[in-house]
Order: C-alpha cells, then sequence, then structure tokens
C-alpha cells in the first residue's frame, strides 16, 4: 500500500510539471509572439550558464523572456532575454566530459561575453547550509590541479551581496554521498563545496580565455547522507529513465522512493534560490552588446 501510495505520487508530481512546463512556455509565448530562433541567432549572448541538469536550471528558465529551445548533437540549450541581457543556458549532462561538450559548443556558437558553470553542489565544511549560495575564488579537482578565479576585475561588487560565501569549489567524477568522506574531501582540498563539473568548465575557459564564473547552491550539507539511489537517477537523461530508475529502486529498497521524492522537492527550492542569485549577477553584469 504504501508503495503504491508513493508511485500515485510520483506519478502526480510528474504530471504536475509537466503541465507546469506548458503553461509557462505558452506564457512566454504569449509575452514574447516575436522571439523566434533567427532573432536570438542574429544577437550576440552577454551571458553563458552550463547546468549539468534541467532541476538546478529550471528556475532560471521560468525568469527567461522569450525563450527559445534549441537541441543539436544531444546537447540542448535554451536562449532568452533576462534583466536586458541575452542568455544563453547549456544543460549538459552529468559529468566533465559532457560539461566540457556543453562549454566548448557555447562558446563557439554563442560566443558569451561570461561563462558560468552553476547548479547544486555538496557542503564540505560544518556551517554551510542548504540553499547557501557558493561564489569559486578558485576551482579544483582530486589531482591538486587548480584554477583560481578573478573575481575583482568583473561587474559585481560580490561584498555587496549579502550571505554569499566565497572560497574553493572542488569538482570530482562522483556524487559524495557519505558525511565522512565530504568532511576528508574537504580537509584534503580546503574546499567549501563540491560538483562534478565546474573544474572541467574552468579549464575549457582559461583555454579560449573566457571570463569564467562559477555559482553554486548548497543542495545537501557535510552531515547528511544522500540515498544510495541518487547518482543512478541523476544520470538519466529523460522522464521515464528517471522514473523506471526510481521505480527499480523503490523495489529494491522500499524506502528508496520517498526519500527521492523529498530530495526532488528540496531541489526544487535549490533552484529558485539559485535562479534569483543569479538573475542579480546577470543584472550587474551590463546591458547587452548592442547589435
Amino acid at each position: 500500500m504504501v508503495l503504491d501510495w508513493l508511485l500515485r505520487t510520483w506519478l502526480q508530481n510528474a504530471a504536475q510539471e509537466k503541465i507546469r512546463e506548458k503553461v509557462v512556455q505558452a506564457a512566454r509565448e504569449q509575452m514574447a509572439p516575436a522571439a523566434t530562433e533567427n532573432d536570438w541567432k542574429q544577437r550576440p549572448c552577454d551571458v553563458g550558464l552550463v547546468f549539468a541538469l534541467g532541476i538546478e536550471s529550471g528556475g532560471l528558465e521560468d525568469l527567461l523572456e522569450g525563450s527559445i529551445s534549441v537541441r543539436a548533437n544531444h546537447l540542448l540549450v535554451r536562449q532568452g532575454g533576462l534583466k536586458g541581457c541575452h542568455v544563453a543556458l547549456a544543460i549538459s549532462g552529468v559529468g566533465a566530459a559532457a560539461a566540457a561538450r556543453a562549454t566548448e559548443a557555447l562558446l563557439t556558437g554563442h560566443r558569451p561575453r561570461w561563462l558560468i558553470s552553476a547548479g547544486f553542489s555538496g557542503a564540505l565544511q560544518p556551517g554551510l547550509e542548504r540553499n547557501a549560495i557558493l561564489v569559486a575564488e578558485s576551482v579544483g579537482d582530486a589531482a591538486g590541479r587548480r584554477i583560481n578565479v578573478d573575481l575583482q576585475s568583473g561587474p559585481v561588487a560580490w561584498n555587496e551581496m549579502p550571505g554569499v560565501r566565497i572560497g574553493k569549489l572542488l569538482s570530482v567524477d562522483r556524487i559524495v554521498r557519505q558525511p565522512q568522506e565530504k568532511r576528508l574531501l574537504g580537509q584534503q582540498h580546503a574546499a567549501l563545496a563540491v560538483d562534478m563539473e565546474s573544474s572541467t568548465v574552468a579549464e575549457v575557459c582559461s583555454r579560449t580565455a573566457a571570463r569564467f564564473l562559477a555559482v553554486r547552491v548548497v543542495s545537501d550539507t557535510v552531515d547528511e547522507v544522500l540515498p544510495p539511489d541518487i547518482e543512478r537517477l541523476s544520470r538519466k537523461k529523460s522522464s521515464a529513465g528517471r522514473f523506471g530508475a526510481a521505480l527499480a529502486a523503490a523495489l529494491d529498497r522500499p524506502g528508496a522512493l520517498k526519500e527521492m521524492l523529498k530530495l526532488r522537492e528540496n531541489a526544487l527550492v535549490a533552484s529558485d534560490r539559485l535562479a534569483k542569485f543569479l538573475a542579480r549577477v546577470i543584472e550587474r553584469m551590463g546591458e547587452p552588446t548592442k547589435e
């Protein structure tokens, strides 16, 4: 009975999400009926963002005006207006290789003045609460490579944005689930938080001299244990794939689906928090390039 209820809840949530997507898309089309793919292609891009997952980018997508979607070579890019700027965001998929492809595609096809690695991160230090915003002053990887981020020469005065944590961001090749490992990584690398993509995005930007930022929202604290099924779920690219993975997990472990529903609820809150902060950052990045 509990499994039946959880499955019904999951399906209802999925249906509601689809309805929400359609309503938002219809509203965008009504508000900006003249926006077309050719219109955006003729305008330089002011800010490009790389997200791994749609649930990370969803809050910002809701803020875009006149947005369009372009899919090429398995990469989904959404373009639109935000705070007077032309924004292009790529949903790359999980991991370094996918993030590298998305970054190269944005830099080549859209030539953004700024490139931001954005999305969720896991805290590696005590006191970093869920939904806290982290701006990286450097990004590194498990091999010890490190790229410094210039936060001084840009248009954003970070000390005027209360509540923002500035520090090192670590990228690894897997989701870090256990508190003991989180604390160990934090100590070994002197990092505030961990993700899977920012180091690679920074490396690509460094090779091309593109201006780079990494802005992350904390989705899980250092003492929080993530469900064992989360990595398998995160690597599914479609709603059907994610539902199948969730169903398989529920059959293997009865408490899994309830955990993932809670995780999804927390993720939606984090996505909205990140979107509001990114909107402020983008606004301060100045007026779009004139046509």
